[in-house]
């Protein structure tokens, strides 16, 4: 027979009692040597002449014990961290006007076609009336920038802090530069105060960003803002796999779902797609 009795560390720990002889025998405890803290798997690693880097960290840290109070106290903190961030976002943000989100590789180099593409379409955004909001950083996010700033027109930069490639460019309004550490809260700036986005060649950030804003458009959770993505020979082949196989051939998203996003080659063209959107609704930027 088998009974759980619960340990002074809130462990269950199982007990099997062997009938035949009248003994208790209490099964090892698998996680007897595992270490309480980082800082005391640090020790057995130096120990064991190991290093631990700050990935193993991040995932050892998800397994060690904590109680209750530090779990309240550290939770407790994230939840007003996340609300700060929040807040001075909103504040902001809230007067910035009508604004295009451009999203792009932080790797993309300034002598890139595309660098100089994203400057040409900040530029004659701002000249439409419209500002540009980008993540802040180098390469396309410094070419959105560059091109509003040129122009003279609104310039909004959501850095984020990252151990490698970003650091927030020069053309930011000093007004509307904003640092986050929880990408999902920039993620919210960059859709809630947007009336259109400008897909540039990126990476997996890029797609983050991209496919949130197709979710949110296609589960109705914001309008049907417009998405542009420039160059067709870099998104064609995603696009062409999303038609025969999530489409086609699973089934996984509807015909009309392809229709939410503007493939195009030039500056020109993607801002078109943008004016003639909102000529639809006689709407104009206001400022």
């Amino acid at each position: 027979m088998a009974k759980l009795s619960k340990t002074s560390k809130t462990k269950l720990q199982e007990e099997t009692t062997n009938t035949g002889s009248g003994q208790t025998i209490i099964q090892p405890d698998v996680n007897e040597n595992k270490a309480k803290s980082i800082k005391e798997a640090k020790k057995q690693a130096l120990k064991e002449n190991r290093t631990i880097s700050d990935d193993d960290s991040k995932i050892r840290k998800a397994f060690v014990d904590k109680d209750w109070n530090e779990i309240r106290v550290a939770d407790s903190w994230q939840i007003f961290k996340v609300m700060a961030e929040f807040v001075e976002g909103f504040e902001k943000l809230s007067r910035i006007g009508p604004c295009v989100s451009i999203f792009g590789s932080a790797r993309t180099k300034r002598d890139s076609p595309y660098y100089k593409m994203t400057e040409e379409i900040a530029a004659k955004l701002v000249r439409h009336g419209y500002g540009v909001i980008t993540g802040g950083g180098p390469g396309i996010m410094e070419a959105g920038n560059k091109g509003a700033h040129s122009e003279g027109g609104k310039s909004v930069g959501l850095n984020i802090e990252l151990p490698f490639e970003q650091f927030h460019n020069i053309y930011i309004d000093h007004d509307k530069l904003l640092d986050f550490d929880y990408f999902f809260v920039r993620k919210v700036m960059f859709v809630k105060y947007a009336q259109g986005f400008v897909v540039m060649p990126g990476g997996f950030g890029t797609l983050d960003e991209l496919f949130e804003a197709i979710t949110l458009i296609q589960t109705k959770k914001i309008g049907r803002f417009p998405i542009i993505l420039v160059g067709k020979k870099y998104w064609q082949g995603l696009f062409d796999w999303i038609e025969d196989v999530m489409l086609n051939s699973e089934s996984n998203i509807s015909p009309e779902d392809l229709n939410l996003v503007h493939l195009v080659d030039n500056a020109t063209d993607a801002v078109k797609v943008i004016d003639e959107f909102y000529s639809k609704y006689l709407l104009s930027p206001n400022f």
